[in-house]
């Protein structure tokens, strides 16, 4: 969440699960996060080899910049058409289009369709009621033999004063998430991680759940 950001109403929450809150959001010409990687998947995909990956629910784009330009191929994937605009033009300003390919899809009806990638990644990706561990399911079927997929969201927290219930009961813990693992994964990674932030003016601490997994068939 961004320092200037108000409480939303129940509707308003209700609003950010589905594409057209999120075309909303996008729609203005202000930035609606830091621009900068998050946390985990840099210090999660800092030792890979560079191969294909998919970020799904990219926004505006930084971790598919950020992946870009480490060696990534890269294709960013979200519902709202006015975010991966946003997304395209970052990766323009940057100099990593030409590694980039956009994809325009709901992560809660994801289907890869065959297609796969050597990391699939997804970050502060927050289905309603559980929803997370389904959409694990569904992005797993998308990591290529070798791969692997990196799943970090919010832990459930105190600190989170500026959320609607519905956003609380969306959280998760990495462990939660084990379900959604289908044979063939070697879980490397399942933990709530710290993290510092600031939100109007007063620092919190609040911890991302990880989960890294590699397809070892």
């Amino acid at each position: 969440m961004t320092a200037h950001e108000h409480r939303p109403t129940e509707d308003e929450a209700a609003a950010l699960f589905e594409p057209h809150g999120w075309e909303e959001r996008y729609s203005g010409d202000a930035p609606v996060w830091s621009g900068r990687p998050n946390a985990q998947l840099v210090a999660e995909v800092t030792p890979l080899a560079p191969g294909t990956a998919l970020d799904v629910g990219c926004g505006e784009g930084a971790d598919v910049v950020w992946l870009a330009q480490q060696g990534w191929r890269v294709t960013g994937a979200d519902f709202s058409a006015n975010g991966l605009a946003r997304a395209a033009r970052h990766a323009a300003a940057a100099g990593v289009a030409d590694r980039v390919d956009w994809w325009q899809v709901d992560a809660r009806a994801f289907d890869a369709a065959g297609r796969t990638w050597d990391l699939v990644t997804t970050h502060f990706l927050h289905p309603p009621d559980g929803g997370m561990v389904a959409t694990t399911r569904r992005l797993a079927t998308a990591v290529a033999p070798g791969g692997h997929l990196l799943v970090v969201g919010h832990a459930p927290s105190d600190g989170h004063t500026q959320l609607t219930s519905a956003h609380r009961r969306a959280m998760f813990l990495a462990e939660d998430l084990l379900p959604g693992l289908p044979e063939g994964f070697e879980v490397l990674v399942v933990e709530q991680r710290p993290r510092t932030v600031t939100r109007d003016g007063v620092t919190h601490d609040v911890d991302d759940s990880t989960l890294l997994a590699r397809r070892t068939a």
